[in-house]
């Protein structure tokens, strides 16, 4: 594990707030953190705002509270808006890797948690990305054959 790119993340996302939740396609759903910035496809049409950071999960996730499941990836999509909409403005404060292949849990203040738990073959399917305003350049980080590694875009 790259513990201190790890790390990095982590510290940068502690204290920010949730600015915005949307789901991608299927049941894909991604964490916008911090200041948000306008976005354009590439048809010219408005995208979907871009925090400082994003966290994606690609599928199997859950958002829990302190003692039940809310809502997860196979909750109905009909019903994700309401789930998420109240977590939205959030503090975050913590990110934490959890089990030998790591899977990522993010505590938001008021006792809501967001956690991915891979449950098909394969490996734990999040990614955190660091957004750069200044030369529009990405980093993230990600499992890759058990293990977090940075990548530079």
């Amino acid at each position: 594990m790259l513990a201190s790119a790890f790390e990095s993340y982590r510290q940068a996302i502690k204290s920010r707030h949730l600015s915005l939740v949307w789901h991608g396609y299927g049941s894909a759903i991604f964490l916008e953190i911090g200041e948000l910035s306008t976005q354009q496809r590439r048809d010219g049409s408005d995208g979907n705002p871009k925090g400082e950071y994003t966290v994606m999960i690609e599928w199997s996730w859950r958002i829990e509270s302190e003692a039940a499941i809310l809502a997860g990836s196979w909750t109905d999509e009909q019903n994700w808006d309401e789930i998420f909409e109240p977590l939205v403005g959030r503090r975050i404060e913590d990110v934490v890797l959890f089990a030998r292949l790591p899977e990522l849990s993010i505590t938001l203040e008021k006792g809501r948690y967001f956690t991915s738990f891979m449950t098909a073959e394969g490996q734990p399917a999040w990614t955190i990305f660091r957004n750069s305003r200044d030369d529009g350049k990405v980093s993230s980080i990600s499992v890759v054959a058990g293990h977090v590694v940075e990548a530079f875009e």
